[in-house]
């Protein structure tokens, strides 16, 4: 099974009731045009922190009631970060959703030792790219989080995604564990980190899924490059996941992607107390709307299954 696209995405994810989502910087219009339509469609119940009288003014605008303790006042990026995930620490976020601040300044408040909301696993940023040239859904993964991973790192965010896309209904995601070539060269650590992972993947490490690597870009989403080159992979020209070696390549990868492909993207960070949305402050609402649909979905089933 694969997602062709984002409406596709919609029709395979079961709405259940509404999550309460905390929005970090809320005063931005397009982050409250999402907010609105999710709440509308009853995906979610949100608490905006952030300026307040920009927030109602925006909300009158759209012509959006909000109640008195709806909205949380802060400041600057930082004290909107840190309220923010203050009230997903206390219990009242079952997600939490980036607004009108860097991604940095909300992850630091989600990292911070004694007040963040980090659990034991490494957390990791999959972008989920609807790209006009690739025939399905693209998962890159990690642009965000971890800096230079090294092959342990590799294997929780490999782990992350696959089960990210098992909870989207794939029941065999497929892994191209990218480098610059397809070859190991001692020359290019990557390279050995892709031929372990795939290695620990034929040997169920990973649970159902094909890892294929090291592999390069063009063979991992090109079945005519593939078959020009005689390359031979069940992941060849028709990769799920796409998993970078370093923090540098995904962010670029994803952004060109979305930026200079014409594709849309929804970001999501996995690893966490909670499911965050954090996609560029530039996106449009359309993009932020697909970011909450999916953080709704997974914090829905995280509450079947406690």
């Amino acid at each position: 099974m694969s997602i062709a696209s984002f409406q596709d995405l919609r029709a395979r994810l079961r709405e259940g009731h509404p999550k309460c989502a905390v929005v970090a910087a809320a005063h931005d219009r397009h982050t409250l045009q999402a907010v609105f339509a999710a709440r509308r469609d009853g995906l979610i119940r949100p608490v905006l922190v952030g300026r307040g009288e920009e927030i109602r003014a925006i909300a009158r605008e759209l012509g959006e009631p909000l109640d008195r303790e709806q909205v949380v006042n802060a400041g600057e990026e930082q004290e909107c970060a840190a309220r923010a995930v203050a009230l997903v620490r206390e219990g009242t976020g079952e997600l939490l959703v980036k607004g009108m601040l860097q991604t940095g300044a909300l992850l630091k408040a989600v990292v911070a030792g004694e007040t963040g909301i980090r659990t034991g696993r490494v957390m990791s940023h999959v972008a989920v790219l609807d790209v006009p040239r690739y025939h399905k859904l693209l998962f890159v993964t990690d642009g965000g989080m971890v800096v230079a991973p090294g092959l342990e790192e590799k294997r929780q965010i490999l782990r992350n995604a696959v089960d990210f896309c098992r909870f989207l209904g794939y029941s065999r995601p497929k892994v191209a564990v990218l480098c610059a070539v397809e070859t190991v060269n001692p020359a290019m650590p990557e390279t050995l980190d892709g031929a372990a992972l795939k290695a620990e993947g034929e040997r169920g490490d990973f649970g159902p899924c094909d890892v294929e690597g090291p592999i390069s870009l063009d063979l991992a989403t090109d079945r005519e490059s593939a078959r020009v080159k005689g390359y031979h992979s069940p992941v060849a020209g028709d990769a799920d996941i796409l998993l970078a070696p370093s923090i540098a390549a995904g962010n670029l990868l994803g952004k060109s992607l979305y930026g200079l492909a014409g594709g849309e993207m929804a970001g999501v960070v996995l690893g966490a107390r909670v499911p965050i949305t954090v996609n560029s402050r530039g996106a449009t609402p359309e993009e932020k709307y697909w970011s909450m649909l999916i953080c709704a979905a997974m914090a829905e089933r995280r509450d079947a299954c406690e």
